[in-house]
Order: C-alpha cells, then sequence, then structure tokens
C-alpha cells in the first residue's frame, strides 16, 4: 500500500513541475528581442542617435580620405626642389610643386613665388598657406568632437523623459493598480536611450582621436617640408 502512495505522489509531482517548466520556457522565449526591435523601443531620441551616427561616420570615412590622400608624397620631393633650386632653375621647381597635390606642395609653391622677397616675407607666406591646408584638414572635425560629447547626454535625456513617464503611468494608475511590470517595462525603455548614446559617443570619440592622430602626421610633415626649404633659401652662396 504504501509503495502505491509513493508512486502515486511521484506522478502527481511530474504533472506539477511539467507545466511550470514549460511556462519558464514560453516567458524565455517571448524575452528574446533583435537590436531592432529594442532600438524602436527608445522611441524618437534614437532617431537623434541614428542620424547623429550618420553624420559622424560620414565625416569620418570623408576626412579619413581626404587626410590619406593629403598624406601621399613623393619621399624624392624636397630632394628635386633642392636640386631645381641649385641648377637656378626656379620655373620648373615652381611646375612641379604645382604638379604634386599635396598640403607641403602648395606651401614651397608659396614659397617659391616668394622669393627674392625677404626671408621673414616668404616664411610668413608659407606659414599662411600652411595655416589654410590645417584647416582644410580638420574640416568637419569639431562636428564630431561635439557628437563625441553630446551623444552621451541626448541618451540620457531620453532616460530622464522615460523615466518621467514611466513615474507618472504609475501615479494615475492609482496605489491599488501599481504594477511591478509597468515600472519595469518604462525603466527598459528609458535606459535604452543612454546605451545608444554611449554607443555612438564612444565610437564619435575613438574616429575624431584617430583622425586627429591623422592629421598631426600630415602638420609633422609640413612642417618638416617647410624647414627644409627654409635651409635652403639661408645655404651660402656657392662662387
Amino acid at each position: 500500500m504504501s509503495l502505491f502512495l509513493f508512486l502515486q505522489t511521484a506522478i502527481n509531482t511530474t504533472e506539477t513541475v511539467v507545466p511550470i517548466e514549460s511556462e519558464i520556457e514560453v516567458i524565455q522565449t517571448g524575452a528574446e528581442m533583435n537590436l531592432l526591435d529594442i532600438a524602436f523601443k527608445g522611441g524618437w531620441i534614437m532617431i537623434v542617435l541614428a542620424v547623429l551616427s550618420v553624420i559622424c561616420f560620414y565625416i569620418f570615412f570623408e576626412r579619413l580620405y581626404t587626410i590619406s590622400k593629403a598624406n601621399k608624397e613623393d619621399p624624392s620631393f624636397m630632394d628635386r626642389i633642392k636640386d631645381y633650386m641649385h641648377q637656378g632653375d626656379i620655373k620648373t621647381a615652381l611646375n612641379y610643386s604645382r604638379s604634386v597635390e599635396t598640403p607641403s606642395a602648395r606651401m614651397i609653391e608659396k614659397g617659391i613665388t616668394r622669393l627674392g622677397r625677404p626671408i621673414q616675407d616668404v616664411q610668413a607666406a608659407i606659414e599662411n598657406v600652411g595655416n589654410i591646408e590645417v584647416a582644410k584638414l580638420e574640416k568637419g572635425l569639431p562636428v564630431m568632437a561635439t557628437i563625441a560629447a553630446g551623444a552621451p547626454m541626448i541618451g540620457f535625456l531620453g532616460t530622464v523623459i522615460g523615466m518621467v513617464r514611466a513615474f507618472f503611468a504609475m501615479s494615475t494608475a492609482g496605489s491599488g493598480n501599481i504594477d511591478i511590470a509597468l515600472l519595469s517595462g518604462g525603466i527598459y525603455e528609458a535606459m535604452i536611450t543612454t546605451v545608444g548614446g554611449l554607443i555612438v559617443g564612444i565610437l564619435a570619440m575613438f574616429a575624431y582621436n584617430y583622425l586627429v592622430m591623422l592629421v598631426d602626421r600630415v602638420v609633422n610633415k609640413m612642417e618638416s617640408r617647410t624647414m627644409d626649404f627654409m635651409d635652403l633659401l639661408n645655404e651660402p652662396v656657392k662662387k
């Protein structure tokens, strides 16, 4: 008799456990969401962050192409300029510098056009061209820096707005109708914007710093070319 009661108890226990496991599986299956669904939960703030990310990536790839092109230069550029200058072939040196589409070449071109004037005037003309070239290279970088700093703040704004809506919904629901799912769902949607803002801001920050590093390389090369050209002008005249 006791064995029969034991088997009956085991069968009843199995019958009660299976629905619980099935219910847990259903809950877990229903909780699965893809990134697109999560993004849509963030509301209009996510649209703003998406627009900022598109602007950031466009500036990054456009500047990357421009800066990389400016950094490509014939290693023998200054050697050829020196040879032409030593031979007194100023016109050929000028035409050669014009044929090379780099910031350094445009600086040397301006210096060649100022030959015959005082050294200070030549150097000032070269530095003015250099400042213009650097400004061209840095075009769009302030926008990227603004996105890197502003995107997390916009995401945090979305979180605050979402929290306000969640607590407002709880307050209007009444004390007897407060549901934990209502609060957790509102907080969940609010935190999405913070995650989105941090992702955009972090990517923009790394992209900005990488472009700044590339610009610094080009500037260092421009300064080196300027020093070489000024040394060439200050060389003693051979008799």
